[in-house]
């Protein structure tokens, strides 16, 4: 099983960059779909961002679409999630999460994506968006 670990977090002012790094070990990466999400204090865990395996569609919540972007680079087992134009909205725990079936362009029928269609997690990363 696939181990995930993120990092790349920390904080940063509004209209800033960051870019999350989610890296696996115990497997290669590419049979998996990614998905990032984050959960802010006291709010409900949230679909950020998904890319899907081998095809590579992806699927981003609104409130990230033209901020965020996901890729991937197998040469280094790795996910990366860079987060343009950052706002203090988008503070929060990052996390990733991988699986072997998802197709993440089912999620833009469905408008959200849920943390229970992924079987491994990372253990998270701050993001503090603040002057």
């Amino acid at each position: 099983q696939v181990q995930l670990v993120e990092s790349g977090g920390g904080l940063v002012q509004p209209g800033g960059s960051l870019k999350l790094s989610c890296t696996a070990s115990g497997a290669t990466l590419d049979p998996y779909t990614i998905g990032w999400f984050r959960q802010a204090p006291g709010k409900e865990r949230e679909g950020v961002a998904c890319l899907t395996a081998n095809e590579g569609s992806t699927w981003f919540v609104d409130s990230v679409k033209d901020r965020f972007s996901i890729s991937r680079d197998n040469t280094k087992n790795t996910v990366y999630l860079q987060m343009n134009n950052l706002k203090p909205g988008d503070s929060a725990v990052y996390y990733c999460a991988s699986d072997r079936i998802i197709l993440c362009s089912a999620y833009s029928a469905l408008g959200s994506m849920e943390g229970i269609d992924f079987t491994s997690w990372g253990q998270g990363t701050q993001v503090t968006v603040s002057s």
